[in-house]
């Protein structure tokens, strides 16, 4: 597991790493970060979370 994967990231932020990113209320609402350098979308609504965590980088093997 990356630094990367145990830190939240807020909404609005820069995307450190491509990957696939959830919410860490833990009811996986999932967002794709295709490109390093794009912001973090708001979260849903309904979502209880506060920000993203990567789940699965897309530099994994």
């Amino acid at each position: 597991m990356s630094e990367n994967e145990e830190q939240v990231h807020r909404p609005g932020e820069i995307v450190p790493e491509s990957g696939i990113y959830e919410c860490e209320c833990g009811e996986h609402h999932r967002y794709s970060a295709d490109v390093r350098g794009h912001r973090f979308p708001p979260l849903s609504a309904a979502c209880t979370g506060s920000g993203w965590k990567l789940v699965i980088s897309a530099h994994d093997s």
